[in-house]
């Protein structure tokens, strides 16, 4: 078992307060993502979990098994962890080859070297570079280094592997081949994976969960559908969209199980589960912008400002009531003249409603939205 619980976390650097009484599960065999901007923690609660750095506050467990206790200052070294990191720098020996490079942790612990040669191989084979294992990694392109690195740490077979941003050094084609290929390796290992990233599509993408950090706070917990369509708050919001997701300002009353809201793009009735009015921001997601060249019932008119061919998608920059900007993202080749004129419809159901003072999302209706704020302790 390689259950992780962090409980009360707290992390200081000369008297700042890093980490904030983080409470976080990743259950075995989980692909846990630790999302967030630059400065936000979420590096330093990998390493206080790999035993690098130690919290002055908190328990940490794993597989059941206390391995920090901040009160009774008791930290587990890193070598009892049952864990492998992955630097985000590859931390290859430039004078060794790539299976001296993997083999190098099962020499140190006196493996019998037939048992390394069938590991090395089998590790080097599971990342498609067992035809590299005599060169330097000098002779290698970044994505074969990396996938040296990552065969390096699963050749001992921990029961835990973190990887600290390891594809960020890499172009964008040897990033998605590298997405796959962690994918794939989480699958067939069935082990627990923590991955720290600041790119919102890579935990989107390879997740089984995710944790979204800010400011060394814990600020929401779950499956990447769930953060990417009900994010907690407006700033996960604004970090997790991409293209960026639209946020509108509106003013809000109650009628009849719905919330009437006044803004930009005029008078809407929203599905809402319990009343409330006062200052509110919409939230709408460019993909859920429907875009028509004719007029229809509850459709917005809008002008076209710029458009953004990306190949298989098209961005389209709207101008609503010669003001308020919204971003369409049209899957496909669209061909609108800047300054046209064009309407625009959006499923109600689909947007998120965020109270304007707290900024937390008011939307979610009843058990969804309890679940998630007892998770992240929400206030």
């Amino acid at each position: 078992m390689s259950r992780i619980e962090l409980k009360k976390v707290n992390k200081y650097f000369d008297n700042i307060h890093i980490l904030k009484n983080i409470d976080l599960v990743i259950d075995d065999g989980d692909f846990m993502t630790l999302l967030g901007p630059s400065g936000c923690g979420k590096t330093t609660t990998l390493r206080v979990i790999t035993g690098l750095e130690n919290p002055e506050e908190g328990i940490i467990t794993i597989g059941g098994k206390e391995v920090v206790n901040g009160v009774n200052r008791y930290y587990a070294p890193p070598s009892k962890r049952g864990l492998n990191l992955v630097f985000q720098s590859y931390a290859l020996w430039p004078h060794m080859t790539v299976y001296e490079n993997v083999a190098f942790g099962l020499t140190i612990n006196k493996v019998p070297k037939h048992e390394i040669v069938k590991k090395v191989e089998q590790a080097l084979d599971k990342m498609r570079i067992l035809q590299y294992k005599d060169r330097y990694p000098s002779e290698l392109s970044g994505g074969q280094q990396q996938r040296v690195a990552i065969a390096r740490a699963i050749v001992t077979e921990p029961k835990i592997l973190l990887l600290d941003e390891p594809l960020s050094n890499l172009d964008a084609k040897l990033r998605l081949e590298m997405r796959a290929e962690l994918k794939r390796l989480h699958r067939e290992l069935n082990t627990t994976i923590i991955y720290v990233t600041h790119d919102q599509v890579e935990a989107l993408t390879m997740s089984t969960k995710i944790a979204v950090f800010f400011e060394g706070d814990l600020v929401q917990l779950d499956t990447p559908k769930g953060i990417y369509r009900h994010p907690v708050d407006v700033r996960v919001a604004d970090f997790i969209g991409n293209p960026k997701i639209n946020f509108v300002n509106a003013t809000s009353s109650y009628s009849n199980g719905s919330l009437v809201t006044e803004s930009s793009l005029g008078t809407l009735q929203l599905p809402f589960p319990k009343p409330h009015q006062g200052e509110v921001v919409l939230a709408i997601y460019p993909e859920d912008i429907r875009i028509s060249q004719a007029p229809s019932e509850e459709a917005i008119p809008c002008s076209v400002y710029s458009i953004l061919p990306a190949g298989s998608e098209t961005l389209l920059q709207l101008t609503v009531n010669g003001g308020t900007s919204m971003l369409a993202k049209y899957m496909g080749d669209a061909d609108y003249p800047i300054g046209s004129q064009v309407w625009i419809t959006f499923p109600k159901e689909k947007i998120n409603i965020y109270d304007k003072a707290s900024q937390k999302l008011i939307s979610v209706p009843g058990e969804q939205y309890i679940r998630m704020t007892e998770k992240v302790n929400i206030t």
